[in-house]
């Protein structure tokens, strides 16, 4: 899994954490190593948090902030066992190349930790995230609180869980992330560049995912950022298809959902394409009503806009588009009042993105009267924007509905927010032009 480090970022990261914390202690653990079956484990991934904080990729690992000081706790060298598993930094290297200000073996946390916390006016941990690591935090402090009357150091009075935190500092993106993101977004257009070009009637589904998953690797990504979504035909109505094991077959479409993480940055690309290279007229009238309510998404897309507003652009132009199709009827308020359009548009059109591909942030909240809130786009925010529109095949469908019957559509693009507006970063062919020209120069390669 291969990172590139820049500790200057992450010393900023935990010297703006540091404040926050003031004379108090906090304790950021990563994620433990998950195993498939005996012997196997699962390729590690840091948990996002300490990603965030410190850099560090390897498991077994602590970081503690005390009185603006950052400590990591992390494995020791270990020659043998390095010949078996990989090179590991140990705290002497750990501290020089990340910048902390002091570095342990992991092996001394239980020991050190009643030390730490004595005389600390607050403690920060997320509790609820681990059991094990509450139990040791948990016997720490009553540890600490044991030992007052020898110390004469008092025990945290306050217990603070530090997510709200972090969360406000992960939904703002910094330079270096940006540029990862951006990678991330590169890497996955690229993969989906793939797909289409790879398509044609008789190619299984997870023949596809293949493409994708080799273009992802081969371009430095470590992998998915989630499990991909390779939906032919009326597989495409299931919003979270991941069996991938169908044969895609000529004259339907095929919907990806797949993004690639780049050093724990997530990107996530969806891409609606006709399996034969054209669209057929009802495919077509579908496509191009998901991909206004796109634009209109990403028009609404904006500093100072709460980010609700993006999705009630697209649910206008969705809601529109099935009343033209006669999917719907009524008038379009009415639709919208009633919700009648989530027959066939049943989600959001965005999420929050960044280290996780449902990446931490807030969302609507309620309070004790009803009133709704929603947080307001700020630069260096990063989002999806994902309308689509999915016609189950059903004995509701009125015949002469049934050229629509089964088509599912997504376009899915990742944005940043910006002091104007918003841009988009992710370039996967988008138009009917565009994604009918691909497949066709590619058919005719085949040909020759």
């Amino acid at each position: 899994m291969p990172f590139m480090n820049d500790s200057a970022c992450f010393q900023r990261r935990r010297a703006a954490f540091a404040e926050i914390v003031g004379d108090g202690l906090a304790l950021v653990p990563t994620a433990r190593e998950q195993f498939r079956n005996r012997g196997n484990a699962y390729p590690y991934r840091p948990d996002s948090y300490f990603w965030h904080l410190t850099g560090f990729p390897e498991p077994e690992a602590v970081l503690v902030i005390a009185a603006g000081r950052s400590i990591l706790f992390c494995r020791e060298k270990n020659a043998m066992l390095e010949v078996w598993t990989g090179f590991r930094y140990g705290p002497a290297a750990a501290r020089e190349v990340f910048g902390f200000d002091e570095a342990w073996p992991i092996d001394e946390l239980k020991h050190k930790l009643p030390e730490l916390i004595c005389g600390r006016p607050s403690l920060w941990f997320a509790p609820g995230m681990d059991s094990e690591w509450d139990a040791t935090v948990l016997t720490a402090l009553k540890s600490a609180r044991d030992a007052e009357s020898f110390t004469g150091k008092g025990a945290p009075a306050c217990l603070y869980d530090w997510r709200e935190t972090l969360d406000a500092m992960r939904m703002v993106k910094d330079e270096t992330e940006i540029a990862r993101m951006r990678k991330a977004g590169a890497i996955t257009a690229a993969g989906h560049l793939r797909a289409m070009k790879t398509c044609r009637p008789g190619i299984m589904e997870y023949a596809l995912e293949a493409e994708i998953s080799y273009e992802f690797r081969r371009l430095g990504a470590s992998g998915h950022a989630y499990s991909p979504i390779v939906a032919g035909g009326a597989n495409a109505c299931v919003l979270h298809y991941t069996r991938n094991d169908r044969s895609l077959n000529a004259g339907d479409l095929v919907l990806i959902d797949a993004g690639c993480e780049f050093e724990c940055y997530a990107a996530d690309i969806t891409r609606t394409f006709p399996v034969s290279g054209r669209f057929t007229a009802a495919q077509r009238d579908c496509y191009e009503i998901v991909l206004a309510a796109q634009q209109a998404a990403i028009a609404a897309t904006k500093p100072d806009v709460p980010l609700n507003r993006p999705h009630e652009a697209a649910v206008r132009v969705l809601a529109q588009g099935m009343l033209d199709l006669g999917l719907l009827t009524g008038d379009l308020d009415g639709v919208i009042e009633s919700q009648a359009y989530r027959r066939f548009y049943m989600h959001n059109t965005g999420h929050w993105l960044g280290l996780d591909v449902h990446d931490v942030g807030s969302w609507k909240k309620t309070d004790s009267e009803g009133r709704e809130s929603w947080p307001i786009l700020a630069p260096g925010m990063t989002l999806t924007t994902e309308p689509g529109l999915y016609i189950a095949a059903s004995p509701e469908l009125p015949d002469a509905l049934a050229a629509f019957a089964g088509i599912g559509i997504r376009i899915e693009d990742d944005l940043l927010v910006t002091e104007s507006g918003a841009e988009v970063y992710t370039h996967a062919p988008r138009s009917v032009a565009e994604i009918e020209e691909v497949m066709r120069v590619h058919s005719s390669d085949i040909a020759a």
